[in-house]
């Protein structure tokens, strides 16, 4: 298992400061623009106002990002926080090997402070909203032209998603915790190294002022987005659309998710059939997604959401040492046979209709082959693919081909079904319950499982709702959000002999574990001296609460 100590500090700054390095870079050493520089330089050369822009844009997956003076295989932006979130819950698990830089997430040792994987996880959103406040500010409030006011509005989509990317990790649900401190809030004038944690209620009262003003400017601008690795109007209103729904604010949830998918179609059975989720530029459903490049990943193979998520990848982790992600069978056996995503994991004689059409080649000897089935005990002779175990996922495909080294997977940051999903959700919980068990029967029986009936498995139509969000969002990073907003404890197993989790990470955590919230990183509360860390609860250790339930998995 690695743990590795973070033993750098940010000496005299605060840890979430940031330098416009692309102007930055330009002059000699020691001579630095002001802000209104920064300005007059921005507006002045368009193709570095275009280089701050898509600066903000750039750290999403990009290798290394959260901590850059290292090459560590688990630095790898937004994927690698969602990874290590539903790795956190009870639906996903890795291999409990040596080789598992992401043992910290399951067995719960990364609320320690001076671990790498909560900095990164912490780091990264507030580098981003420092590159988006540093864009903001270097454009002229009052400006009329378009394109400035449409990136003015990105980037307070930027740093709306960056918050809610924070915020359900380190308090308790809107429900039960909305006047508890939460995290700090970057506004214009505060002293950074003395910012207090904001309450829960008042970062999702920022959040959805910031996602309401950006739907003004993108409406003002006029601008259609040719690009879904930048944000518009669809975004923002799908961004406040969560944070509604972690508030309560059922039917406004629900109008948003409607906006939010206005003009986009789920995937296709068949377009699900088969690996996928890699690809933007095939994936029409797709609100928003991360765009990898080949040059942003050069390099860098180890270091991406390909190398540890995809099952395909030919030179990664994940593959070649028994770690890419698994289902639990807690899950797995509630899925009804009819329907489509059943596919996305092997069954427990690791066959999968998915794959049929697939071939993997061997690297170093075109003759050696196999496809279908035979890929899961196939080894190759690079020892970059190991025999797979059942209930392995292989619903994330590879973008540039079967058992390629090319590490460039895209990654989906909203989807049209996330969205339909939180329509069903928000329609149901406010008095309308007939029009959000059609919403979901519709969406289901259309595009997963035509056999579908929303009272099949028993459940209420809210745990049936959380039951489809689990299942179609299953490692794209919701688990805990939700589990902490519904209040649902992470149950993993129901005793002796009911999972495949690897033994040691066999516990459940209760709903009210205060262990649940994630603690401070110690450069941060080295620097932000207003900082009161969270405390309390216990980590949990095999065997604890067998007699917990979800309401799901029961």
């Amino acid at each position: 298992m690695k743990l590795y100590k973070i033993s750098f500090l940010l000496a005299g700054v605060a840890l979430l400061t940031v330098g416009c390095k692309d102007i930055d870079e330009q002059l000699p050493e020691g001579h630095y623009l002001h802000a209104d520089q920064v300005t007059e330089t921005n507006l002045a050369v368009p193709a570095r106002m275009q280089a701050s822009f898509a600066g903000v844009f750039n750290i999403m997956a990009k290798p290394y990002a959260g901590i850059p003076t290292s090459s560590r295989a688990d630095d790898f932006g937004f994927v690698m926080a969602a990874l290590s979130l539903d790795l956190e819950g009870a639906d996903v698990f890795g291999g409990n090997n040596n080789y598992n830089w992401f043992s910290t997430a399951s067995e719960y040792s990364n609320r320690n402070p001076n671990y790498a994987n909560p900095f990164i996880r912490y780091k990264v959103p507030y580098t981003q909203i420092g590159l988006a406040n540093e864009f903001i500010a270097s454009m002229p409030a009052d400006s009329d032209v378009p394109e400035i006011i449409n990136q003015i509005a990105q980037c307070r989509v930027v740093r709306a998603f960056d918050y809610l990317a924070l915020a359900p990790y380190f308090q308790f649900g809107y429900a039960t915790a909305a006047d508890q401190p939460c995290v700090p809030l970057l506004k214009d004038g505060i002293d950074f190294s003395d910012n207090p944690r904001a309450s829960v209620k008042d970062v999702y009262e920022y959040v959805i002022q910031e996602l309401t003003e950006a739907i003004a400017q993108f409406e003002k601008a006029g601008i259609v987005r040719t690009n879904r690795a930048y944000t518009d109007e669809h975004v923002a209103y799908g961004l406040r659309a969560r944070a509604n729904l972690a508030i309560g604010k059922y039917a406004e949830a629900a109008a948003d998710a409607a906006k939010a998918a206005e003009g986009f179609t789920p995937a296709s059975m068949a377009d699900v059939s088969e690996p996928a989720f890699c690809d933007m530029s095939k994936e029409s459903n797709w609100i928003w997604g991360i765009n990898v490049s080949k040059a942003l990943v050069e390099g860098k193979e180890y270091s991406t959401s390909s190398s540890w998520i995809s099952a395909f990848c030919g030179d990664g982790y994940g593959p070649a040492t028994d770690n890419v992600p698994h289902i639990n069978t807690l899950l797995y056996n509630k899925i009804p046979n009819t329907d489509v995503r059943k596919g996305w994991w092997l069954d427990a004689n690791c066959h999968s209709p998915n794959w049929a059409n697939l071939t993997w080649v061997d690297p170093q000897d075109n003759t050696v082959k196999a496809t279908g089935d035979e890929i899961a005990p196939f080894e190759t002779s690079d020892g970059g693919k190991v025999a797979f175990v059942p209930y392995t996922n292989i619903k994330f495909g590879m973008k540039s081909g079967i058992g390629s080294t090319i590490n460039d997977n895209d990654w989906p940051l909203m989807r049209v079904e996330e969205m339909i999903l939180i329509q069903a959700e928000g329609l149901a919980k406010s008095g309308q319950e007939a029009q959000g068990r059609q919403v979901l029967e519709n969406f289901v029986r259309t595009y997963r499982d035509p056999a579908y009936d929303s009272n099949g498995r028993g459940l209420s139509l809210a745990d049936e709702i959380w039951f489809q969000r689990r299942v179609e969002l299953w490692c794209e990073g919701f688990f805990m959000s939700d589990a902490k907003r519904l209040g649902k404890p992470i149950v993993r197993f129901h005793g002796a002999d009911t999972t495949n989790f690897p033994e040691d990470w066999q516990f459940n955590v209760a709903a009210d574990n205060a262990y649940l919230n994630m603690r401070f990183p110690t450069t941060e509360m080295n620097n932000n001296h207003g900082i009161i860390d969270n405390s309390g609860g216990t980590q949990p250790v095999k065997g604890d609460n067998p007699n917990l339930r979800d309401g799901v998995t029961d």
